[in-house]
């Protein structure tokens, strides 16, 4: 019996010189990932921030360099921005080989079509967060804060990075997941059933009736200290995993 081929999904891996055990982790993904993986998707999240394409610190460039191998071997990785590296830019995605896509991208994995999203615009409830993506997504204030020096953009950075982990302990977590009837929304926008995304660190493959028919939405895990992985194969078979 021919063995499947599979697809992987990843996210919230939050890549960064203080978070070696992830990075090793995600480093040995690539060297050692089989020769029957079709692709690799990554839905946001990559790193614990982005400040620009010239930052060029030992994690970052060691990322690079194994996103480069991985994709000479000719398996494409697709990349959606999340809510922490949303300013990765042509620089990195030339050199890393890597596709962008827009977030709510409609793919066909082994003939099943799915909506793929980082997943932080599900997170309706959160007011506070919605408002503030809104003007941190703004493309003019976007370009004002990369002409910026690169020290500076990392002060700025890190008292940003306090005040998300200040809102985060101070909100329930009800409040930061994902609504059902924003879901069912999106699904409903792109006549679709199938729906993975990150963002909200509860890995689950959740089943229910989308307008009586049935529908499926994953969601992946965060890599805190082990890995967190979606693998799709040619069988159809879906399963969460943990490296």
């Amino acid at each position: 019996m021919t063995s499947p081929t599979k697809t992987l999904f990843i996210s919230d891996l939050h890549l960064s010189i203080d978070h070696t055990l992830e990075l090793t982790i995600f480093l040995d993904l690539l060297k050692n990932c089989e020769n029957h993986v079709d692709a690799i998707y990554i839905l946001g999240d990559l790193f614990d921030v982005w400040i620009g394409d010239d930052d060029e610190n030992e994690a970052y460039r060691q990322t690079i360099q194994a996103l480069q191998a991985f994709t000479a071997r000719k398996i494409p990785i697709y990349f959606l921005h999340g809510n922490r590296d949303f300013l990765i830019g042509k620089k990195f995605l030339k050199e890393t080989g890597m596709t962008l896509l827009p977030d709510e991208s409609e793919v066909s994995v082994y003939g099943t079509r799915v909506i793929l999203m980082h997943g932080d615009t599900l997170c309706i409830n959160d007011i506070a967060y919605m408002k503030s993506r809104k003007w941190l997504r703004n493309r003019f204030l976007q370009m004002i804060f990369l002409l910026l020096p690169l020290h500076f953009r990392q002060r700025l950075a890190q008292k940003m990075r306090e005040k998300s982990q200040q809102h985060t302990s101070a909100t329930m977590l009800s409040i930061m997941d994902a609504d059902q009837n924003a879901i069912e929304l999106i699904m409903k926008k792109h006549s679709l059933c199938h729906m993975i995304h990150g963002h909200t660190h509860r890995p689950a493959i959740h089943h229910f009736n989308l307008d009586n028919s049935p529908a499926c939405r994953i969601v992946l895990g965060a890599w805190h200290g082990k890995g967190s992985i979606l693998e799709w194969n040619s069988f159809q078979e879906i399963k969460l995993i943990e490296i």
